[in-house]
């Protein structure tokens, strides 16, 4: 395995042409609408939206006193209602649990149907569906597997951490403490950059390897590594290149829903309408990664013209 000459700034025409070639070479609302719904699927789960209201504080309407008096009475409560705040932190749990493994079960399939359709440049949603189902079920059990194993430090640390805090809101913030709790913050940090590196290869490359060789998650990372490995520095630059994207989409988007009083943005937080609306920047992400990966050699390039 040799080094290859890889450039971040590159795929960006290709993509940009890719956009106008799928979306606007003509344009078609119910294309649109039809792809929207892969890439739906395919981004299910990472939406963003969420309400502002506040917590109402105890029984009584009130707390008072301080941190250690908040911490005795919060204590107290507890205690006092585990009757029925036992059952139903593990009923939410259960059902949260339930809900995400469904939305990560759908949103593998959607990755390789969103895949498709940029690749392809095609409006299709049955046959993506059934031909990528066996790559998408082995996305889905790494995606869970991979997950479970990052959870086996950071729920330890985060249950670290809210002691810790505890422990000092109670008897002060001593030295040694405040190191602890410092080195577990790093921790989850570190933690928390090294799921985003492993989730950005796997949807960025390992599923376009999938959907090219028909193999499985694992058997797609092993052809990825030797590149990485050899290739360390652009691989490098290219997470830096993605967060400067995703800083420069994020500041248009914003500008866009001042400019229009924020009647985009409500558009935007409407389930799947948001997603279509949004379609021109997501065939833009899609066809970045992959043309990034195509300069890997001709066997990387998914995209074909029918």
């Amino acid at each position: 395995m040799t080094t290859v000459n890889l450039s971040v700034t590159a795929p960006i025409e290709f993509a940009l042409t890719r956009v106008k070639r799928v979306l606007f070479q003509p344009f078609d609302i119910a294309k649109w609408f039809v792809i929207g719904f892969c890439a739906w699927l395919a981004y299910l789960g990472q939406g963003g939206g969420g309400g502002g209201g506040g917590f109402g504080g105890w029984p009584d309407g009130r707390v008072s006193g301080g941190p250690r008096e908040v911490i005795q009475e919060a204590r107290q409560y507890i205690v006092e209602n585990l009757y029925w705040l036992l059952p139903l932190v593990l009923t939410v749990a259960v059902v949260s649990l339930a809900l995400w493994v469904l939305i990560v079960w759908l949103s593998s399939r959607g990755r390789f149907m969103f895949l498709h359709c940029v690749a392809l440049n095609r409006a299709e949603v049955q046959l993506p569906w059934r031909r990528w189902a066996a790559q998408a079920n082995s996305l889905f059990w790494f995606r869970l597997v991979s997950t479970a194993l990052l959870l086996v430090p950071i729920v330890p640390l985060i249950v670290f951490l809210v002691l810790g805090i505890i422990r000092m809101a109670e008897r002060g913030v001593g030295p040694t403490n405040l190191v602890l709790l410092l080195g577990c913050l790093l921790a989850l940090v570190l933690l928390a950059v090294l799921s985003w590196v492993i989730v950005r290869f796997t949807v960025d490359f390992i599923v376009p390897i999938q959907y090219l060789r028909g193999c499985a998650c694992l058997a797609a990372w092993r052809e990825l590594l030797p590149f990485l490995q050899q290739n360390l520095g652009p691989f490098l630059l290219y997470l830096l290149f993605r967060i400067l994207l995703a800083l420069a989409i994020g500041a248009i988007v914003l500008i866009v829903i001042l400019a229009t009083c924020c009647i985009a943005g409500c558009l935007l937080a409407i389930p799947y309408l948001g997603t279509v609306l949004m379609l021109p920047i997501l065939v833009f992400d899609r066809s970045y990664s992959a043309a990034f990966l195509a300069q890997l050699g001709a066997d990387y390039n998914v995209f074909t013209e029918v």
